[in-house]
């Protein structure tokens, strides 16, 4: 409540006691003291107000979390080491292999020579050692696994064959009776009875033309 309201409402009551009933009039109060008094009074309300509100605790402003960066992928970096492969049809030797040949030339009876109905005969290639190891007792040519055998019996290596050495193998044959082309491969094998092939991982073939 203001200083002027507080006076405004004393004014009154000054008034009315001043028109008594002839009684002996009261002494007239002091308006500035009392003026004095109400300011003081506000200035109180208002100091405690202040100090009540000093008094109160603000509330903690929300801390924003931290936000931490996302950690980075580790990139893995894969080295890989490919060994060496043989491609079917490449020409040369795979490093430190024991038993392979290579084709030299057919030696007699080239692709499609022709041959009476039932003829024996016997075939002859000529083929190179190209492996690390040597033939020696043991090593033979055997069919190829495949084709028209054609009765063939190989016939047995008599020499020692050296790394980078030629020999020539042979197969007695009996050609087919019934007319048409035919095809019979041959190949190398070991003492141990493996066979292997040309660098090509292929055998050795003869091609006749029964007529």
């Amino acid at each position: 409540m203001s200083a002027k309201h507080i006076t405004l409402l004393l004014l009154p009551a000054l008034l009315l006691a001043a028109c008594g009933t002839g009684e002996t009039p009261m002494p007239t109060p002091d308006i500035g003291a009392i003026q004095t008094a109400a300011a003081q009074t506000v200035m109180a309300d208002i100091l405690a107000t202040q100090n009540a509100a000093a008094s109160l605790t603000p509330l903690a402003s929300p801390t924003a979390e931290a936000t931490q960066p996302p950690a980075e992928t580790p990139t893995v970096t894969v080295t890989l080491t490919l060994g060496t492969i043989l491609t079917p049809g490449a020409i040369g030797t795979p490093a430190g292999l024991c038993d392979v040949f290579r084709f030299v030339a057919d030696v007699n009876y080239p692709d499609d020579t022709p041959v009476t109905p039932g003829q024996d005969f016997l075939k002859t290639w000529r083929i190179r050692n190209v492996g690390a190891c040597t033939w020696g007792a043991g090593y033979q040519v055997v069919y190829g696994g495949y084709t028209e055998k054609m009765s063939g019996l190989p016939q047995a290596i008599t020499s020692v064959v050296q790394p980078n050495e030629e020999v020539e193998v042979s197969v007695q044959f009996k050609a087919p009776t019934k007319p048409g082309t035919y095809v019979s491969a041959w190949t190398m094998a070991n003492p141990q009875g493996v066979a292997f092939f040309d660098e090509r991982g292929k055998p050795f073939y003869i091609r006749i033309v029964v007529r």
